[in-house]
C-alpha cells in the first residue's frame, strides 16, 4: 500500500497484474515474444493447433497460461 503523499506509482508491484480482458491494449495483435513463446509450448503440450497466429495479446497471454499449467512451464517449482 502507498503511504500517504507517496506517489500511487511508487509502489511497481501495484498494479502488476491485471485480468488480460482488463488490458487497454488486449485486443491489438500478440507480440513476435508471445507467439513464439506460444508455439513453443504448443508444441511441447503436444498440442501444436492451439497455436494460433490470429490471437490477440490478451487471448494469447490466457492460452499462454493454460499451457504453462499443461506443460509445467512458468511454475515456481520449475
Amino acid at each position: 500500500m502507498n503511504k500517504i503523499g507517496e506517489h500511487p506509482k511508487a509502489d511497481p508491484a501495484s498494479n502488476a497484474e491485471k485480468a488480460p480482458e482488463n488490458w487497454t491494449t488486449g485486443d491489438e495483435a500478440m507480440t513476435g515474444a508471445q507467439a513464439s513463446y506460444l508455439k513453443t509450448l504448443a508444441e511441447e503440450a503436444g498440442t501444436p493447433e492451439a497455436y494460433d497466429p490470429g490471437l490477440s495479446k490478451a487471448d494469447a497471454s490466457v492460452r499462454i497460461d493454460e499451457l504453462q499449467q499443461t506443460t509445467g512451464r512458468g511454475s515456481d517449482d520449475a
